[in-house]
């Protein structure tokens, strides 16, 4: 599946911050978001510069991420 070939059309971004900074400026932040009709793929982009473009990832692909960072 090419999931750059999918249309973002709108999207519904949800933002997450996390990080070791100590000044809120500083936070690291993302958004993601489902895109729409395709159930399991997904959106991600800097929060600070979304115009620098989106990566999208499969369902799976996020879990194992988030396995392999616990």
């Amino acid at each position: 599946m090419d999931l750059y070939a999918k249309d973002l059309g709108t999207l519904n971004w949800t933002r997450f911050c996390g990080g070791n900074q100590d000044e809120d400026e500083m936070e690291s932040c993302i958004e993601i978001a489902p895109i729409s009709g395709e159930g399991d793929v997904f959106a991600l982009r800097d929060s600070k510069n979304p115009a620098a473009g989106t990566l999208r990832f499969t369902r799976s692909e996020i879990e194992a991420f988030q396995k392999a960072t616990i």
